[in-house]
This record gives structure tokens, C-alpha cells and sequence, in this order.
């Protein structure tokens, strides 16, 4: 396991660059798996936009105007805080930062490198907008089609996705949230995929309908993306060691080609120091493994969401009624969620005498919910067609 890319590249290279500790194995897959989402993204509504099935918005742009207050209060703010603790990273005493994650999230950091970072970034955005500045400032109607805004979706499936994440990971260990709050706000471990996912959606559907972005046609190009990230991102929980893996399994390996990894493993330097430090030779933090060897379960969840994911770009061109490409993402999403965690450790709920982990429930739901979509609309179109068909009879 690699817990930061320090360890990957001392491994893999032979090389040990210090600087690298302080990227994160998790974060770093998780971000490309939000670039390569985006991509894909982008070609797809481009797809849709050349069939005409989206259209573009008309905007009102004000061009060569100087730099506003506001603009060079957030670029100083920006600035500031990437000074004052990614800078303070490689600057300040190596006692301090030994836990990268941990000094993110205290309140640590390098007042210097902060204004100093802060006061270049708004120099920049002064300099910018001097340089496009006109004597006398115009108003100008600019298209913008939904391909273009795909950064904005992004950025704020991101933001969000995150944010649900760790508000779902805090409602399923209430109970030790309450005794150590700390540890879940102030901490970069503890995500939920589905809360990630649904805030991320609302968040979504409420900028989709701001800006007139066809709702169905965007979930449709969405869905085959959000199964790519799931896969590459649950790379990211494998190499990492983040806890996300299965039950202990002490079952003899089934197919003897199979290496013993992909059947049982202990996830030596797990990132999350969980089991015991006996890896010889392994000194300070990260020498933890596990007693027994559980289902490596991300491993499972990047093969079979990948071939998902491969399903669903193939049908995105003969799936013709708006949403039924969302709703079957739903449906697939659910049932592969929901046949994992039989094999996946898990909080279990107490819920009318039954004891579900949430990530049951709520997969229950989202294939229910897909289910029902896929045939309210499939229906809607049928009585849309008999009608237009009565019509031309008349």
C-alpha cells in the first residue's frame, strides 16, 4: 500500500523525494478521477449539443473594465490560504508538517507565505484586468453552451460531493461523532460515496435549471461519467489502504491463477494505521497491517464498475428517451453497491428489525428509484406517441 506518493515512488523508482509525502494517494486518484470524468463529460454534451438536443444560453458580459475590490479580495483570500498552508508545507520545521493531513486541518501555518502568496495573486488580477482595460468599458451578448460550463459542474461536484461525503460518514457513526467531533470534522478521512453523490446531484439539478441545461439530457451524459469516477476512485481507496475494504476472509483461494492479493490481503502500510505494526524493517508511521486478510472490495469495485461503465457508453447513442440512460446508471449503481457490502465491513443500522448497513438502504432506494424512472418515462412517451397518433387521424 501506498499511503502517499512518497511511498509509491520509493517503492516502484527506487527514488525518495521528500515533498512527495505530501500528496495524498486518495486525493490524488480522486483528482484524476474528476479530471478524466470531465473530459468525458465534455464529449458527450458536445455530442448532444451537435444532435440538438441541448441548447446554448445567451449571457450579458461586461468587457474592459479595471480590477473590482471584490476581485482582488478573493484572489488575496486564495493566495493567502495556499500560502499559508500548502507553501508552509515545504518551508516551516519538518516537526510541524510530519502529518501533512493533520497540519492541513489544524490551525498551523506561515503567516509570511500567506500575505506574501496572497498579495501576488491580487497583483496578477490587477495586472490582468489593466491589460484588457478600455477607455470606455462594453457590454457584450456571448453564447454559452452547456460543453463550456463543464469546469463550473465540476468544481462544484466537487465542493459538494465532498461536503455530502463527510456529512454521511458523520450521520452513520453518530454515535462517535458525538464522542469525538474532532475526529470527523478536523480529519480528511471518513467519506461516503452516496452522500457525496446525492448532495453533489442537488447541487447539480439546482445549476442545471438555473442555466436551462436540458435536466434528462444531462443526467444521461452524466451517467456513464459518474460510473467512470466511482471506478477511479475506488483505485485510489485500494492503493491507499483508506478502510474500505471487505470482511475477514480466511476462505481457501478458489482459482488457483488468482493472485493471493486479489483474493485476501492485509493492506500493509494502510493509510488508516489499522492492525498491527509488524512489517519488518518499517520505522515511524504507516507500518501497520492487518492481522488477517480481509476481501480487497475496491479492487472488486474498479474492475466491475469500469465494465459498467464501458455498458454504458455503448448504449448512449441507442437509448432514445431522455433519462432512461440516467435511470439505468440508477439501477446499475444500486445493485453492484448493494452485492458488495454483503462481503464489505460496514456500520450496520437498526431499521424496523432489520440491521442494513446505509449504503444498503440507500442503493436499495437509487435502484428503485431508477426503476421507476426508467418506466414512468418509457410510458410517458408511449402515451405521447399514441396521442400524436390520434391526432393526425382527427
Amino acid at each position: 500500500m501506498y499511503p502517499n506518493l512518497y511511498y509509491a515512488f520509493k517503492d516502484l523508482f527506487g527514488v525518495e523525494w521528500t515533498f512527495l509525502r505530501f500528496v495524498n494517494s486518495f486525493g490524488f486518484f480522486v483528482a484524476i478521477a474528476f479530471i478524466v470524468s470531465a473530459m468525458v463529460l465534455a464529449i458527450e454534451l458536445k455530442r448532444k449539443s451537435k444532435q440538438g438536443l441541448l441548447q446554448p444560453t445567451e449571457m450579458q458580459v461586461t468587457v474592459g473594465e479595471p480590477a473590482s475590490f471584490s476581485d482582488l479580495a478573493l484572489n488575496f483570500l486564495l493566495g493567502f490560504i495556499l500560502g499559508y498552508k500548502i507553501v508552509a508545507l515545504f518551508i516551516m520545521d519538518s516537526s510541524a508538517t510530519e502529518d501533512p493531513q493533520a497540519f492541513i486541518f489544524s490551525t498551523l501555518g506561515s503567516w509570511p507565505a500567506g500575505i506574501g502568496l496572497g498579495l501576488l495573486f491580487a497583483g496578477m488580477k490587477w495586472w490582468e484586468k489593466n491589460k484588457q482595460k478600455l477607455a470606455k468599458p462594453e457590454t457584450r451578448t456571448v453564447r454559452i453552451w452547456p460543453h463550456d460550463r463543464v469546469g463550473e459542474i465540476t468544481i462544484l461536484a466537487l465542493v459538494f460531493g465532498l461536503l455530502g461525503a463527510k456529512l454521511f460518514d458523520i450521520f452513520e457513526n453518530w454515535g462517535d461523532f458525538l464522542v469525538h467531533p474532532s475526529d470527523y470534522i478536523f480529519s480528511a478521512k471518513g467519506l461516503t460515496f452516496y452522500g457525496g453523490l446525492i448532495c453533489a446531484a442537488l447541487a447539480i439539478w439546482w445549476y442545471a435549471k438555473k442555466h436551462k441545461i436540458g435536466f434528462w439530457h444531462l443526467n444521461d451524459a452524466l451517467a456513464p461519467t459518474m460510473m467512470l469516477a466511482y471506478s477511479m476512485g475506488r483505485i485510489g481507496c485500494q492503493v491507499a489502504g483508506d478502510g474500505d475494504w471487505g470482511i475477514v476472509n480466511t476462505s481457501p483461494k478458489p482459482i488457483s491463477w488468482m493472485p493471493d492479493w486479489m483474493w485476501s490481503y492485509t493492506y500493509p502500510h494502510n493509510v488508516n494505521e489499522m492492525g498491527l505494526a509488524k512489517i519488518p524493517g518499517c520505522e515511524g508511521k504507516f507500518c501497520n497491517e492487518l492481522e488477517v486478510g480481509v476481501f480487497p472490495t475496491p479492487f472488486y469495485e474498479i474492475v466491475v464498475c469500469f465494465l459498467l461503465f464501458l455498458l454504458l457508453w455503448s448504449l448512449r447513442k441507442k437509448l432514445k428517451v431522455p433519462g432512461t440512460m440516467f435511470a439505468l446508471y440508477l439501477m446499475l449503481n444500486g445493485m453492484e453497491r448493494f452485492f458488495i457490502e454483503k462481503i464489505r465491513v460496514n456500520t450496520r443500522l437498526d431499521l424496523f428489525g432489520f440491521h442494513p448497513t446505509q449504503a444498503e438502504v440507500i442503493s436499495t432506494l437509487l435502484f428503485l428509484s431508477g426503476l421507476g424512472i426508467w418506466i414512468y418515462l418509457s410510458r410517458k412517451v408511449k402515451i405521447n406517441k399514441s396521442i400524436n397518433e390520434t391526432s393526425k387521424v382527427e
